[in-house]
């Protein structure tokens, strides 16, 4: 079993990748392997909507979105870290999702999920509602922690001395191995995945 973090700060190792790792090490600790993905300083193209990957089977920009995708087909479980800017998720962050999600979701779907955010001060809770909308629309289950998954600080110093938002980032590591698991034998058991009816869209203009 393996985890794929996905690292939306525009620095590599500040805040968000302090508590994607307090995740990892918990992670590896339960015997769940965890894989930290840093996204880089150029990845915010959005989504353009060209529909090109349902033909390629891959994002048409072949950046970090497509390396994310390989990972993604592999791992049984997803976590996002991102800063909060203006009380939102990082623009590398949902710029990622929106193509990893419209390219490969078909590789996520029912695949647990959470998000983690990092804040100076304020708007984390908008901005871990934000990112959890990505799972809740792909049929992916939330995993939860103790309380939300936010950590606070500055600098990656400041969030060393979060001790009730790194005692969150390890619960919420916990529930994921947990899930896993659980998951895993309820496959060997038997259990079969749920039945997807056809997708139904309904336009209020027309």
């Amino acid at each position: 079993m393996n985890v794929l973090l996905l690292n939306g700060s525009p620095h590599e190792r500040g805040c968000t990748y302090t508590a994607l790792s307090e995740v990892a090490r918990t992670l590896e600790a339960d015997g769940v392997s965890a894989e930290i993905l840093w996204l880089g300083r150029d990845a915010g193209i959005g989504c353009s909507g060209c529909g090109a990957c349902a033909k390629l089977g891959k994002c048409v920009v072949d950046d970090v979105v497509n390396r994310a995708a390989e990972r993604a087909r592999r791992c049984d479980g997803l976590i996002v870290g991102s800063p909060v800017h203006y009380a939102a998720a990082s623009g590398q962050v949902t710029g990622v999702m929106d193509r990893l999600f419209r390219s490969a979701g078909d590789a996520l779907r029912l695949k647990p999920a959470a998000a983690v955010v990092s804040a100076r001060r304020a708007g984390a809770a908008a901005a871990l509602d934000q990112l959890n909308k990505y799972f809740l629309f792909n049929q992916m289950p939330v995993v939860s922690s103790r309380y939300w998954n936010i950590v606070y600080g500055a600098k990656a110093e400041d969030v060393l001395q979060d001790g009730e938002g790194l005692a969150t980032m390890r619960t919420l590591a916990h529930n994921m191995a947990w899930l896993l698991k659980s998951l895993q034998a309820g496959r060997e058991a038997g259990v079969e995945p749920p039945v997807q009816e056809p997708p139904v869209k309904t336009n209020f203009i027309r």
